[in-house]
């Protein structure tokens, strides 16, 4: 089964790390992602840009309105993904644990529902 891995940080708390902390943890990622490549459980995973370049869309009476800014204020905001193949939500959350933000952030852990069987 599928489960996606949201990585949810401070902004504030990463962009006020030092370079060489900074370092580190892209160093930390890169060993875990080739980790999970080599195991046969990475489907794929990217950060993404901070939440000030993100745009909430919402469909109101026929009409597109859009805002600048994710859709709700909070402490933390989603900074990446990881989308795995796990034998169950023990192994999915086994590879979340090991995820470096999982220190200093939080990991959810969401298994992905498949629609491609009614499809076809």
């Amino acid at each position: 089964m599928q489960y996606l891995l949201l990585i949810y940080t401070n902004e504030a708390d990463d962009a006020a790390r030092s370079p060489e902390e900074s370092a580190g943890i892209f160093q930390a990622y890169g060993t875990f992602t080739k980790g999970i490549a080599e195991s046969g459980t990475y489907v794929g995973g990217n950060a993404l840009h901070p939440t000030s370049t993100a745009t909430s869309v919402r469909v109101q009476n026929g009409k597109t309105l859009t805002t600048d800014g994710p859709f709700a204020e909070t402490r933390e905001a989603l900074g990446g993904y990881y989308l795995v193949e796990a034998a169950d939500l023990d192994e999915a959350i086994s590879i979340a644990a090991r995820i470096p933000a999982a220190t200093h952030g939080t990991v959810e852990v969401r298994p992905v529902m498949n629609f491609e069987d009614s499809i076809a």
